[in-house]
């Protein structure tokens, strides 16, 4: 008699649990929930960090000329109209592959306007 009463009650706890870890509202769905929040707000955070680069960006772009003119340099390979332009080869060693670095030397004032001639 003691037997049967032992395996129903262990059915009903079983019965009783499986909605506690597996249900709809289980341990197992709040943990994944929880896992999936904190990825997306590490991803959030990254987005910020981005956005705020990017808005100082836009703002130094409205507001000055100088980085207009470093991005005229940097990717338009631009400069002024009296500035001297030296490029250094440096010559490759056995070892390394060939390393080419470029040097700006300016002869006039940094108030000077961006020329539109090219390197």
């Amino acid at each position: 008699m003691r037997r049967p009463v032992t395996l129903i009650l262990a059915v009903l706890l079983l019965l009783l649990q499986y909605p506690l870890w597996l249900g709809k509202g289980g341990w197992l769905k709040v943990w994944d929930l929880n896992r999936r929040v904190e990825a997306q707000q590490q991803a959030n955070q990254q987005t910020q960090a981005r956005n705020a680069l990017l808005d100082a960006e836009v703002r130094d772009l409205k507001q000055g000329t100088e980085a207009i003119e470093e991005r005229a340099r940097s990717e338009l390979g631009m400069i002024r109209r009296d500035e001297v332009f030296f490029q250094i080869l440096e010559r490759p060693s056995a070892q390394t592959p060939p390393v080419h670095t470029t040097e700006k030397l300016a002869a006039s004032s940094p108030a000077s306007a961006v020329s539109g001639a090219p390197r």
